[in-house]
């Protein structure tokens, strides 16, 4: 007769299966890949960087306010570009403090931001689903779905924006699938949102998303003392109460340490308006710039035509550098429209297995495209998708995995290849390279909306 388990014994036996499982998750983890393929993205959009020699399309506003920052030791700078927080000209002008007020300097940290945000992308894709082939085609779609590559290469605050979302992204996901690391993992989340939203404040509307997604799964969970406990998900161990602090207190607190420089900027004559009405008092200005009513403009759109991608802007179409040359901004023509039937996919079957990775890159995408229905904003542009493309691109990236772990398996492999495909038919006007002349842009304004 077989002896009795100890209590260690049974301990072990249990605990056997999920070491093992733990120890297949390891062994899949793509980590490596997670760098090689940024790191390949940022050689890539290091080329021509700094063509055009001079600012181009919106650098021209910010360029001038980094300049201001870097001269607050001088008593010269002067708060300008007030509609916008403040944490994406500082980090521009670190780059022009680094590299000098050159074009590399101007666009450096923009190269950076790129480069950290789709590592942060993948790994965060990658805690969220446990999906080694969707982090991987990830990877390669995010890599040549246009936006990310055309604002890693120039001084605008998206791509800081996005940069610090993709990294709040990662740390959540990666606090709910390791709880045991969960408090720092949670801490880090909070302090990249601020960042988040110190960059551009359309952040905000996904900032408030992992709070609120914490308190409805432990309001699900039916705990009787809601505030206090720390059992169930989504991080086990931490309570409601704390994850206020790492995800309500500390982004807002990080936030407003952004805005510390502006307190110093002004003079004399022209004072900061950060310094003479306060941190509250100045998000109100903030809000009345934003709701200025501008003049019509010739790239502006709206989110239908964003969603089709229809409406193009030309960042730079000029002769300068010795060449005709154009930048142009719209979104991948495969995977912007493939994205569509993706989230479609993920919906479905997010719901049918109650997976909450393809649900949440449903929930992001509506959220972050949500914000420009009801935007106080007369006159928007494209651009502003850029973050609910990537979560387009996500929720095509897992239907990409599902496709090649089924008897489409090639299918799976296609779609991934041909995105890199038509990046590379659009390098050209994604890159500032020499054209052929001033009518070059006919090569690749397929239709009306992209001239």
């Amino acid at each position: 007769m077989a002896e009795a388990l100890t209590a260690p014994e049974r301990a072990i036996e249990t605990a056997a299966p999920h070491a093992g499982e733990d120890l297949r998750v390891i062994a899949q983890d793509p980590w490596i890949w997670c760098i090689v393929i940024p790191l390949a993205f940022g050689a890539l959009a290091a080329i021509r960087l700094t063509i055009p020699s001079t600012p181009y399309f919106d650098e021209v506003h910010y360029l001038p306010a980094a300049r201001d920052l870097l001269a607050i030791g001088e008593g010269r700078g002067i708060y300008v570009n007030r509609e916008h927080p403040l944490l994406g000209k500082e980090l521009i002008a670190l780059g022009i403090w680094l590299m000098g007020d050159t074009p590399l300097g101007w666009r450096i940290m923009s190269l950076v931001a790129g480069t950290v945000a789709l590592g942060a992308g993948m790994r965060a894709l990658w805690h969220a689903s446990h999906d080694r082939a969707a982090t991987l085609i990830y990877g390669v779609l995010l890599a040549t779905g246009f936006h990310l590559f055309v604002h890693a290469r120039i001084a605008m605050l998206d791509i800081f924006m996005v940069a610090f979302l993709a990294v709040a992204a990662w740390q959540f996901a990666a606090a709910i699938r390791e709880p045991e690391r969960g408090r720092w993992r949670l801490a880090l989340t909070g302090l990249a949102l601020g960042c988040a939203m110190g960059a551009k404040w359309n952040a905000v509307p996904i900032a408030m998303a992992p709070g609120l997604a914490f308190f409805a799964a432990r309001l699900a969970a039916g705990r009787r003392r809601l505030l206090l406990s720390k059992r169930g998900i989504p991080v086990p161990g931490i309570s409601l109460a704390e994850a206020f602090v790492w995800l309500g207190i500390v982004p807002l607190a990080v936030y407003a340490l952004t805005f510390a420089p502006g307190y110093w900027l002004g003079s004399e004559f022209n004072p900061s308006p950060l310094a003479k009405k306060g941190i509250i008092g100045f998000q109100q200005e903030m809000l009345e710039l934003q709701r200025q009513v501008l003049s019509p403009h010739t790239y502006q759109s709206t989110w239908p035509q964003w969603v089709t991608n229809t409406r193009g802007i030309w960042y730079l179409y000029e002769y300068t550098d010795g060449a005709q040359r154009g930048v142009l901004l719209i979104g991948n023509p495969l995977t912007m429209l493939l994205g569509l039937l993706a989230l479609l996919w993920c919906l479905i079957t997010g719901a049918w297995r109650a997976d909450w990775a393809r649900l949440g890159v449903v929930i992001g995408y509506a959220i972050s495209l949500g914000l420009w229905l009801i935007a106080p904003k007369a006159v928007q542009f494209y651009y502003h998708y850029f973050v609910p493309s990537l979560f387009l691109l996500a929720a095509l990236a897992l239907a990409c995995a599902d496709l090649y772990r089924s008897r489409y398996r090639w299918l799976g492999i296609a779609i991934p290849l041909a995105s890199s495909f038509m990046f590379a038919v659009f390098y050209k006007v994604l890159s500032a390279a020499a054209l052929d002349g001033p009518m070059s842009f006919a090569d690749w304004t397929w239709i009306e909306g992209w001239r």
